[in-house]
């Protein structure tokens, strides 16, 4: 009875059109009333779940992106991209897919990719000829890519939701391949779908321009693996290489490109400010969820009841991506990160998945959430950047879902893919 008070409640609120913070907030405290606790626990829960140091890396982390956006690094980046794929048929898709790996690299933000990237490249591609609801698809698909390569505010999270256990560096690592796998199918499926449209390709700009490109590019490049190859020689840890992230994105954008303006600065300031409070609001709330969640033993219920379905391990993995699929399409990435780490994170470690393994499995799973409605934050942006409907774009995404689908089955069933590089590295 109280699992149907608290998830009743938090439906009902989210039906009505309640915040989905609020509405894991008001179903905790209905919930505990319902068992008649003191209420106090529910804010008790909610300041233990952001304080804890580690979540000091997220609004730096979101603070690099924002001043990465707004210094206009994308920029140097299409450049690149453009220079070394654009010759290809349909070559400004493949080069919207490997803009993306790169800035994900910087900025660690699905929104903030296709907001910077579809700002840039999607009036470009609709001159050349493509397609708006091609441009868009392969911009919001893409943009999933900087979940999973480092570095992501999303993995500090889950690392959070896991107690602490799983290693952000070793998390950082295991994102690399995934990363680089997704952007290889979503090049595949724009190159095909480009050569059915017809789509044009661009002249080979030499090899001189390539280089040019290439050089205009490294400052910004040099961030992931400034943060990244920080951890890992230990240098600094993963909380305080967030806090040299922004240092650098101040210097490169100011100093280096000079293309951040006060007013850009002062954009992305607010930005991260606000978003900041909106992640951190939706942690607490969340952890008083998940608190109830452990409470009522939920994540040995479900294991039970599913291994009463199946006890194959291929099995329990599909029906949790499953779950999981149908969770991200009308909820918010964080809040889901921090409700079901704690439930299935048991189940998938019981099967003998690596809590790394599962991480990544978690950031592209709830990333494809993000491009589907009817909460689909990222597909909602790249639409309002191309100023078309969703509707429009719908018809023609599902090539993009599937080549997603498939690096998510890759990630479940293939550990290599994820741990590669964690195992090399020692887990550094």
């Amino acid at each position: 009875m109280t699992l149907l008070v608290l998830f009743g409640s938090f439906f009902a609120a989210l039906i009505i059109g309640v915040p989905v913070a609020f509405a894991l907030g008001l179903s905790s405290l209905i919930t505990v009333f319902f068992l008649e606790l003191p209420p106090v626990i529910v804010f008790q829960r909610m300041g233990a779940g952001i304080n804890v140091f580690a979540l000091m890396a997220i609004p730096f982390f979101i603070y690099a992106g924002e001043l990465m956006l707004h210094g206009k690094i994308a920029d140097r980046l299409v450049t690149l991209a453009g220079n070394a794929l654009g010759h290809v048929r349909g070559g400004l898709g493949v080069v919207n897919v490997a803009t993306s790996m790169l800035f994900g690299g910087i900025s660690g933000s699905a929104v903030a990719d296709a907001s910077a990237l579809g700002s840039t490249l999607i009036p470009i591609m609709r001159k050349r000829g493509y397609d708006d609801d091609y441009s868009v698809n392969i911009t919001v698909s893409s943009a999933t890519i900087g979940l999973t390569v480092p570095p992501s505010h999303n993995m500090i999270i889950y690392s959070i939701a896991a107690g602490g256990t799983v290693s952000v560096s070793s998390l950082f690592l295991a994102g690399f391949i995934p990363g680089v796998v997704t952007g290889l199918l979503l090049m595949a499926t724009a190159y095909v779908i480009a050569v059915r449209r017809g789509y044009p390709a661009d002249a080979f700009p030499g090899w001189k321009a390539l280089f040019v490109s290439f050089v205009a590019a490294i400052p910004g490049l040099m961030t992931a693996v400034i943060i990244v190859g920080g951890v890992l020689s230990g240098v600094f840890t993963a909380t305080e290489s967030s806090a040299i992230a922004v240092i650098y994105a101040i210097l490169v954008t100011l100093l280096v490109y000079r293309s951040l303006t006060w007013k850009g600065f002062v954009t992305a300031t607010l930005g991260a400010v606000r978003t900041t409070a909106i992640v951190l609001l939706v942690i607490g709330m969340a952890a008083a969820f998940g608190w109830l969640l452990a409470l009522e033993q939920v994540p040995a219920r479900l294991f039970d009841m599913l291994q009463a379905i199946s006890d194959n391990p291929i099995v329990i993995l599909l029906i949790i991506n499953v779950i999981l699929l149908l969770l991200g399409t009308f909820m918010d990435m964080s809040p889901l990160i921090v409700i079901t780490t704690p439930i299935f994170l048991p189940i998938a470690v019981n099967l003998g998945m690596d809590p790394v393994q599962f991480g990544i499995m978690l950031m592209i799973n709830l990333g494809i959430g993000l491009v589907t409605p009817p909460v689909g934050s990222v597909l909602f942006v790249g639409c309002a950047v191309a100023k078309i409907r969703m509707e429009d774009t719908l018809k023609s995404i599902w090539p993009f879902y599937l080549a997603l689908i498939l690096a998510l089955i890759a990630v479940t069933y293939v550990p290599a893919v994820s741990m590669t590089l964690p195992n090399l590295f020692g887990g550094a």
